[in-house]
């Protein structure tokens, strides 16, 4: 048995095929599903889904939205998704770098939040470059 999953960004379709088990991260903690989960509405963090497909782990940074989950269709509305396998590592890592920078120059409470928020999605870019062993 299978779950059908959809991760849908406002200007393009990201995955739409069916999967056999995922792992999502939510504002709440991460939550596993398997086919036949109850049915939950939940707010998506950002974060790293995991995707098993073929007895192998796929990875995605999600960065915040929705998902909804019921009679094995998994529905995830997405600001932004990228596949790990799309991300240059390389680039992620400077990314990263820069924003770590930016965080400790941020000055103001707003320029503190936006700098964090920059910091945290370069974080989970990085992450989802790197394989699942």
């Amino acid at each position: 048995m299978t779950l059908n999953l959809s991760v849908l960004t406002p200007n393009r379709i990201v995955w739409d095929s069916e999967v056999e088990e995922i792992v999502l991260s939510t504002n709440s903690g991460q939550i596993g599903i398997l086919p036949n989960h109850a049915p939950i509405a939940t707010a998506v963090d950002i974060g790293i889904l995991r995707i098993r497909l073929n007895n192998q782990w796929l990875t995605m940074a999600l960065m915040g939205g929705f998902a909804r989950i019921g009679n094995n269709e998994i529905t995830v509305l997405v600001n932004d998704a990228e596949r790990g396998s799309d991300i240059d590592p390389q680039e992620a890592q400077q990314t990263l770098e820069i924003a770590e920078a930016n965080v400790k120059k941020a000055e103001g409470r707003r320029q503190k939040i936006e700098a964090n928020l920059a910091l945290r999605r370069a974080r989970t870019r990085v992450e989802a470059s790197n394989p699942i062993s």
